[in-house]
């Protein structure tokens, strides 16, 4: 690859957040002399994420089948090691030039984590983003992200949104997917992402201090049609438990039972045991007849505990997966939540199949 641009040599390297797929190359390019620059949390970001490894490493493979089974082993590979020469912090920016092109680092926390930088090319007024917005611009961001990881500071990403409304950008370049073009259709994209997280921070906050559950407000918050955008990679429902959480924590502060490491779960067995099979099955296929798959898998969860085993308790979960996955593809088509239940259906499958472990 560097060959194929410049045989010059390498003076700058930029790391635009911690992600594996935007870091595996970092340990490839620098040589004597090259300076690579990184947003202060870098450091932090890499470090919990690497010592995270094998536990995300799981869950990222149950949604991405398609990974290999485990991390690498060859240490050019392997995640992590990348050592920042030059550290920028959280709203400040580092400028160089390389020929005659200036460009500017700016530590710009985004929507995939608190160690974000962008780069900034005044002259051409070109942005090359990495994951500051998510994969693709416009859409809503992944304030959480179910995979795992940190909860993204919604209010801190705002302020980054404000701070690049401030430059003349006329063409955005992110990591994936292809470029946007135009000033006017660029600013329109940042100042709806800015406007769509204000509003779901606002409504939520306003909904806690008027006493609205998390799942109450989960149900509730929406984007109004002029905020609409694209949740494919970030979810208005998740983000709002998100920003609850972040703000009030795991207490909930309407069940006793949270306080104490005993979940619902541990008594499912002894519930399915009570009621018996046929009587949950019932319960359950009358939530699926009157299309509430959610609560038909709650059902399900408990007779599986109890019966493990069961075809018609497989089989009404089989069909409640697909209900919802039909529902996501219909609507907001998020990836994460397609991946998960099409992994979920599968495994389902495998346990009819007898192939799975109960």
């Amino acid at each position: 690859m560097k060959k194929q641009v410049s045989d010059a040599p390498v003076r700058y390297v930029v790391l635009s957040h911690s992600h594996a797929d935007h870091i595996g190359g970092a340990k490839l390019w620098p040589e004597a002399g090259t300076q690579t620059i990184a947003h202060r949390q870098f450091v932090e970001e890499q470090r919990y994420l690497t010592e995270l490894e094998p536990y995300f490493w799981g869950r990222n493979r149950t949604l991405f089948p398609w990974m290999p089974e485990g991390p690498s082993n060859i240490p050019l590979l392997q995640y992590g090691g990348v050592q920042p020469d030059l550290l920028v912090a959280e709203g400040d920016s580092y400028a160089f030039t390389v020929g005659d092109v200036e460009f500017v680092a700016m530590a710009a926390a985004g929507a995939e984590g608190a160690d974000n930088m962008v780069l900034w090319l005044p002259g051409e007024r070109v942005l090359l983003t990495g994951d500051f917005f998510g994969p693709q611009f416009p859409q809503f961001p992944n304030v959480f992200t179910m995979r795992g990881e940190k909860v993204r500071k919604p209010m801190e990403y705002v302020q980054s949104l404000d701070r690049l409304l401030a430059l003349e950008i006329d063409t955005v370049v992110p990591s994936h997917l292809n470029p946007t073009q135009g000033e006017a259709e660029v600013r329109a994209g940042i100042t709806r992402i800015r406007d769509a997280v204000q509003y779901v921070h606002d409504q939520t906050v306003a909904g806690m201090n008027a006493g609205r559950s998390v799942y109450e407000l989960m149900c509730e918050i929406s984007l109004p049609p002029e905020l609409d955008l694209p949740q494919n990679h970030g979810k208005v429902d998740w983000a709002v438990k998100s920003i609850w959480e972040y703000y009030a924590t795991w207490f909930h502060f309407d069940s006793t039972t949270e306080l104490y490491p005993v979940p619902a779960r541990d008594v499912y067995a002894d519930l399915g045991a009570l009621a018996g099979e046929e009587a949950l099955l019932t319960l359950a296929q009358g939530y699926l007849d009157d299309a509430q798959p959610v609560k038909a898998l709650h059902v399900l969860e408990i007779l599986l505990a109890d019966k493990p085993t069961s075809m018609g308790a497989l089989k009404a979960r089989e069909s409640a997966l697909t209900l919802l996955l039909e529902a996501a593809r219909a609507g907001a088509r998020n990836d994460y939540e397609i991946y998960w239940l099409q992994a979920r259906i599968d495994d389902t499958r495998l346990r009819l199949n007898g192939a799975g472990n109960p």
